[in-house]
């Protein structure tokens, strides 16, 4: 019988983005539902790239308890400007602090590896090894595939060889391995011949009630387009520029709202326009409103990722109850889901099409209003917390 619980991963409360707020809820999830957890994690850092200020006085191995889970932190190296090889640096810092921290929790009856990094994997086979624990790899991001297709590491392809091969080595040591999308699933079972499991992200129902929708940043009278994430290597912003100048400044303003990687340049090149505007991350909890306040929602993957993430921001996008734009791989599961939801458009590629048809949609109000509703009821019947946790908790019994 499984009680005790040991997750691996970088990203943490109070980090409260992306693969942050998941693990985080996931691991609170477990301890409301009497399980003891033991979280072994980074410093925060994400999405700003930067230690944050409430963590840079506190020792190099830290340990506290945040809503009932025992979290032991080690200050990983933190790269201000992450290439791909500083990145390198990032995942072996964290590594071997981690390590250390293994012999710092209690004997665990399964190990949750969150990748990324490919090395909580190792981490965690380190455990099971040493506890006859059961290894549970649960994949967020194929973090080698997206440095390999966001053209981190073109220039590294024997590396990559050797990446791929150590990533195929150490899923082959998990007792089950889940992502959190079908495509990445299929990717995933390509990689491993593991018991897989669909584990998608979700909303909180919390997020889904309509909130006073006059926030801040979306006041103005003019039709409101917003981004609202990371700021990284992942999103097209030479498609976001061009797209920023097709705009009507008189009709249109566009809001970007995030932190990452590529901030400062993105900041330099939107400077020029009188109708676009940047603001640091809102907190999680001022998220709803946010999303709520503006018309239209718009995400611009690069094109070559596909089957390697998921973006978690589409479902708080359409849980909104606004339509998006999206423009994406057409393989990927953003298109399969805009489809099926009928929430929103989605492209292929940046065209003038895709700016006559969002000057349509926006001047359709009754049309846009039925694509949000359309979006909002896809989210609600399919990625709903305790209904996806409480499956995993039925999955994490029958190990």
């Amino acid at each position: 019988m499984i009680k005790n619980i040991t997750i691996i991963g970088i990203n943490y409360f109070p980090e409260d983005s992306a693969i942050g707020l998941y693990t985080t809820q996931k691991a609170e999830y477990f301890t409301k539902k009497g399980y003891k957890v033991t979280l072994i994690t980074g410093f925060p850092y994400y999405p700003q790239w930067r230690i944050s200020k409430e963590y840079k006085s506190k020792p190099f191995f830290f340990k506290e308890t945040i809503n009932g889970v025992s979290v032991l932190r080690f200050r990983q190296y933190v790269p201000s400007n992450p290439t791909f090889f500083k990145r390198v640096l990032h995942l072996l810092s964290f590594t071997f602090g981690s390590f250390i921290n293994l012999f710092k929790t209690p004997k665990p009856d399964l190990v949750i590896s969150i990748v990324p990094f490919t090395s909580s994997i190792l981490l965690g086979w380190f455990l099971k090894l040493i506890y006859k624990s059961k290894l549970w790899v649960h994949v967020q991001d194929f973090e080698f595939d997206i440095a390999a297709q966001t053209g981190l590491g073109t220039k590294t392809s024997g590396i990559f060889k050797i990446l791929f091969f150590i990533e195929k080595k150490l899923l082959s040591t998990a007792n089950i391995v889940s992502t959190i999308s079908h495509r990445m699933l299929e990717n995933l079972k390509r990689k491993s011949k593991k018991d897989t499991y669909f584990l998608p992200n979700w909303i909180e129902k919390n997020q889904l009630n309509a909130v006073n929708s006059c926030h801040p940043f979306s006041q103005s009278d003019k039709i409101k387009i917003l981004y609202s994430g990371n700021i990284g290597e992942k999103q097209d912003w030479n498609y976001f520029i061009m797209f920023c100048e097709a705009l009507d400044p008189q009709n249109y303003e566009v809001i970007v709202v995030g932190d990452g990687a590529n901030k400062n340049w993105l900041i330099s090149k939107i400077n020029k326009f009188s109708h676009v505007h940047y603001h640091p991350p809102v907190s999680y909890k001022e998220l709803s409103c946010l999303l709520q306040s503006v018309d239209l929602h718009i995400l611009f993957q690069k094109t070559t990722v596909v089957e390697t993430n998921m973006p978690s921001k589409i479902l708080a996008m359409m849980a909104s109850g606004k339509p998006s734009l999206v423009i994406g791989n057409e393989r990927s599961e953003v298109k399969q889901i805009f489809e099926k939801s009928n929430g929103g458009l989605f492209f292929k590629a940046y065209s003038e099409e895709l700016i006559k048809e969002l000057e349509k949609l926006t001047q359709n109000t009754s049309k846009s209003k039925k694509m949000g509703e359309n979006a909002r009821e896809y989210v609600i019947s399919n990625f709903i917390k305790d209904e996806i946790l409480d499956g995993m908790i039925q999955k994490v019994e029958a190990l």
